[in-house]
């Protein structure tokens, strides 16, 4: 059996027993050679080199009073694979092997570093992240704040307890925690054999009865939703357990087995763990900075949430980026520090020359709610222009909507400024909020109670909200507001959450980022159940 296999006592016990390195017989000559092993192996790291320079070659790792240090780094990296990590990169039976092999310095020294490597090459990872996000894929802005080597050998030579600091670096959010509860559910299940049989075929509807409504009642029963039974036909009871299906999949909830209904029913156990490694990888890069007070944004759910010390105080229907180049919503978090009641649009470069500049070279006098501003800033007459002279490289204009119930940004849009033009703002398009999948936008993110939004981010400031915005809506002119409290906004892209006091949610892959980023991790390291060993 591979020694990080064991756990708890009998593996603390052993640990120490095989860890006891011995002081040199002879110790000016042995312990030049434990300095130039260390040396040696350290000079392709700068970090690591730089470390052991400045405590003259001391051992970090391999020194008598170090044995709690040695032991918890060879438990962490046992645990490695229950976090989703590639536990081949920082491989516990082989820093095992190498402690327990290592009989002269020159050996020690080179475990010493050996021990140093697996332990950042850990570290980074469980805090952090495996990949680099925007490695993977570009429209990922997120930037992942990575501790420098130096602080993480630093906060472990400070800790009073190795272990606890080990195991805290990974995230210590609830979120994280729920999704570790749910892969170890799913792994379980699938070493169990799964859901069973598919559902397949088109749409089920109350009433019916036959084969398709027992595999249907089966694979509920196998999820869960639904007690055991030996009902045949489509009753009440299991339109409820559908409903609740429904609801945890981001599906209209209306109690029918419809296509897409089915289609996610009959999604199998290790797709949906693939989606809960990817949203542990995504709560690495997030880390620990959330806040207590925030907004999320969950591009997959399209929904846009205010959050409150882990509770949900505020919740609206969202539309994001359309999957289409250059219209995908990114991901990245910033700071919400005012809105713009009755803003102007001003419309993006790419939209003006790509969508507008044609229609005009087709007649000028299309889309007359904008206005064509020259570089001056002076509203330019449609008829003085010979449009057919301007391509997008040279279009010299730019367009504007003044405020107005049509604009397309609506009454009010919510400024987290970042490089990328993308905010949360009004509509006057109401009818797509009650779409089931809801991307539309060219990349921003439109809210279906703005005001509502507004009022709850004034509340902190204002007793009056209501009263306040009200005053600056109905002035008619362009209005910023400030927050006095300004909010961490988050933009995330997650196709499995936990609910504090509910089941796992799932929602489709809507952009495809999730498959590319799984790919990533397996050819990082990481292995699912079936595929491993």
């Amino acid at each position: 059996m591979p020694l990080s296999h064991l756990r708890g006592a009998a593996f603390a016990g052993l640990v120490a027993a095989c860890f006891g390195f011995a002081a040199p017989a002879h110790a000016e000559t042995e312990l030049t050679a434990f300095k130039q092993a260390v040396a040696a192996a350290a000079v392709q790291n700068d970090a690591i080199a730089a470390f052991y320079r400045d405590r003259d070659y001391a051992p970090f790792w391999t020194s008598a009073d170090a044995a709690a240090r040695r032991s918890a780094l060879v438990t962490v990296l046992g645990e490695a694979s229950e976090q989703g990590l590639p536990a081949a990169r920082y491989d516990a039976d082989r820093l095992v092997e190498t402690f327990r092999e290592a009989r002269t310095q020159r050996a020690i020294g080179r475990a010493e570093v050996a021990a140093m490597r697996m332990y950042l090459d850990y570290a980074h990872d469980a805090s952090r992240g495996v990949l680099t996000p925007g490695a993977v894929l570009s429209e990922i802005k997120r930037k992942v704040d990575r501790p420098a080597p130096a602080t993480l050998i630093e906060g472990l030579a400070a800790a009073p307890s190795p272990l606890a600091y080990l195991r805290g670096l990974s995230p210590q959010s609830p979120e994280y925690a729920r999704l570790m509860r749910e892969k170890i559910r799913l792994e379980r299940l699938i070493a169990a054999g799964g859901w069973g049989p598919e559902v397949g075929g088109g749409k089920i509807e109350s009433g019916q009865s036959g084969p398709r409504v027992i595999a249907l009642r089966n694979r509920l029963i196998a999820m869960g939703y639904l007690p055991r039974t030996a009902t045949q036909t489509y009753d009440a009871t299991l339109q409820k357990a559908v409903q609740a299906f429904q609801f945890d999949h981001g599906l209209t909830a209306d109690g029918v087995a419809g296509p897409s209904t089915v289609q996610e029913l009959d999604v199998p156990p290790e797709r949906r763990l693939r989606s809960v490694l990817v949203a542990m990888e995504r709560e690495r890069w997030l880390g620990n900075a959330r806040g207590d007070k925030h907004v999320l944004v969950n591009i997959t759910d399209y929904h846009a949430r205010i959050v409150d010390k882990g509770e949900v105080v505020f919740e609206t229907r969202s539309v994001v980026g359309q999957n289409a180049h250059d219209h995908r919503t990114p991901e990245f978090s910033d700071v919400m520090d005012h809105m713009v009641v009755n803003p102007t649009w001003n419309v993006p470069r790419s939209i003006a020359v790509r969508e507008y500049l044609p229609q005009f070279q087709n007649n000028p006098n299309a889309a007359g709610h904008l206005m064509l501003v020259d570089g001056a800033g002076r509203v330019v007459t449609r008829a003085a222009v010979d449009f057919t002279q301007y391509t997008a490289s040279n279009f010299p204009f730019d367009l504007k909507q003044p405020p107005s119930n049509g604009n397309a940004l609506g009454r009010v849009k919510f400024m987290f400024p970042n490089p990328y033009n993308i905010y949360l703002h009004d509509t006057p398009s109401k009818s797509l909020f009650n779409r089931e999948t809801r991307a539309f936008s060219h990349g921003c993110i439109r809210l279906s109670d703005p005001y509502d939004f507004a009022y709850a981010l004034l509340a902190t400031q204002t007793d009056d909200p209501k009263g306040f915005f009200a005053a600056k809506l109905n002035s008619g002119r362009e209005t910023r507001v400030d927050l006095e409290h300004p909010l961490p906004v988050h933009l995330i892209y997650r196709t499995a959450m936990g609910e504090p006091k509910g089941r796992m949610q799932y929602r489709r892959d809507v952009y495809g980022r999730d498959a590319a980023i799984f790919d990533a991790l397996q050819a990082a390291g990481v292995a699912l159940p079936e595929v491993q060993g």
